[in-house]
């Protein structure tokens, strides 16, 4: 969440910066007056336990001075100005309940960086590697959707997962669920050398979902276990932030950089409408996240590095693919600057997201209260939080299997993924 205090000292700055995303203005105001009640109760309950404080040590002279009647008649004072100060503190709290979950619901100032813009169509694309969509570039035999491919490898079963589990749901098979594993160990091999792996819970508490944003603006997107007060996690990165929340980090061991595959459940509630054939939009997926906590001087390079490693294992699959700056208008309401991955399926001929580098500021961590401290140092700061997704499986699934369809129907396998393939070079129907 934005701190207070900026709101407080600099709110023209605030107040511009939330008016490039175009909304939250109302919140911010909203809260900038919560603010100015807050202190005044405040400074009025801390005058008044002032008075009480004097007030009991005059009771004790009086009551040794032998002087009892005085000494009654200030306990009956003090015990009224002890109600009001328990009216105050009582107000006081209901007025910072009421200004958390405000600044709960504002979203992250954009980085100064990050192009100004309403929507998607103003993301900026800064790079393009690889063929493109020029229909020339893309062979007949490629421009096949992935799940006939599958079906006809036998390696996707989407009739039968939605036979046990519903719409959205996917089943790969044979060499199919080879792939899906051998993307994600690929993704944790290339980020070995500097981030430690994780397998973190798969469900999490309330509070580890309102720590990266999640909550409460997007209960309505997540699976929610209401009778243990449990998610099921969109994403790695939900317990990962938390793994160091309401803790202080010495500064030596940041950077301190993290990655975990684990399986990610989101209910797409906002998807009536939008293309969900096949593995374009699914309720459950596998996906490598990679994560960092930082100190604000180091937050840029690992940024740059963050994307750099998404980047890499695309290129490493052979994946045309594009990098898009995303305008103030589209960022995740976490997020101070964003840069996606898209890869290009020739298949269903379109772009596909396939990763968001982020960068939180101290957004996050102010949510989750994790600090570092600097050695010979007085007080703590504030982290900021990065993360990115190393690889996530159906949409790169969807195009390897696009991409790499040769004339006969066959998919080649990557070169990069024959270590996990046990001898195969290439996916053929099995029947």
């Amino acid at each position: 969440m934005i701190d207070v205090r900026r709101i407080r000292t600099d709110y023209d700055t605030v107040r511009d910066a939330l008016a490039r995303r175009g909304g939250a203005l109302k919140e911010l105001e909203q809260v900038r007056e919560l603010d100015a009640q807050l202190r005044e109760l405040t400074a009025e309950r801390d005058q008044i336990r002032s008075e009480v404080n004097a007030i009991s040590k005059e009771v004790g002279t009086l009551r040794r001075d032998g002087r009892s009647e005085e000494a009654e008649a200030k306990q009956v004072e003090s015990r009224a100005l002890g109600e009001r100060e328990k009216q105050l503190a009582d107000a006081a709290d209901e007025i910072g309940a009421r200004t958390r979950d405000l600044l709960l619901h504002i979203p992250n100032l954009p980085s100064v960086d990050a192009p100004d813009g309403a929507h998607a169509d103003d993301n900026v694309e800064i790079k393009r590697v690889g063929p493109g969509d020029e229909p020339a570039a893309w062979a007949e035999h490629q421009r096949v959707p992935h799940w006939d491919i599958g079906t006809e490898l036998g390696i996707l079963d989407l009739e039968r997962a939605v036979k046990m589990s519903g719409a959205m749901f996917t089943m790969f098979r044979g060499a199919g669920a080879t792939l899906s594993r051998a993307l994600c160990q690929l993704a944790l091999d290339h980020n070995s050398d500097a981030f430690e792996e994780v397998r973190p819970p798969t469900v999490v508490l309330t509070e580890t979902m309102i720590s990266t944003g999640h909550l409460p603006k997007f209960a309505d997107d997540a699976y929610c276990f209401e009778r243990d007060n449990l998610w099921a996690i969109p994403t790695a990165e939900v317990p990962l932030t938390s793994l160091a929340r309401d803790e202080i980090l010495d500064s030596a061991d940041l950077p301190m950089r993290l990655m975990a595959q684990t399986a990610c459940f989101r209910r797409e509630a906002g998807s009536a409408g939008r293309d969900t054939r096949g593995l374009l939009r699914v309720h459950e997926f596998d996906k490598v996240e990679i994560l960092a906590y930082a100190m604000p001087d180091q937050a840029a390079e690992l940024h740059a590095d963050l994307l750099r490693r998404a980047e890499s294992l695309i290129t490493a699959l052979g994946l045309t693919y594009r990098v898009l700056d995303l305008c103030t208008g589209d960022l995740g309401n976490s997020s101070a600057r964003t840069f996606d991955i898209e890869v290009y399926a020739p298949g269903v001929d379109q772009w596909l997201e396939v990763s968001s580098v982020s960068w939180f500021s101290d957004y996050q961590a102010r949510r989750a209260n994790i600090r570092y401290r600097v050695a010979g140092e007085k007080g703590t700061d504030m982290v900021h939080t990065l993360n990115g997704s190393a690889l996530a499986v159906p949409r790169v699934w969807a195009a390897v299997v696009e991409t790499h369809r040769q004339p006969d129907g066959s998919v080649k396998i990557p070169e990069v993924l024959l270590p996990y393939f046990r001898g195969a070079t290439e996916i053929r129907a099995t029947k």
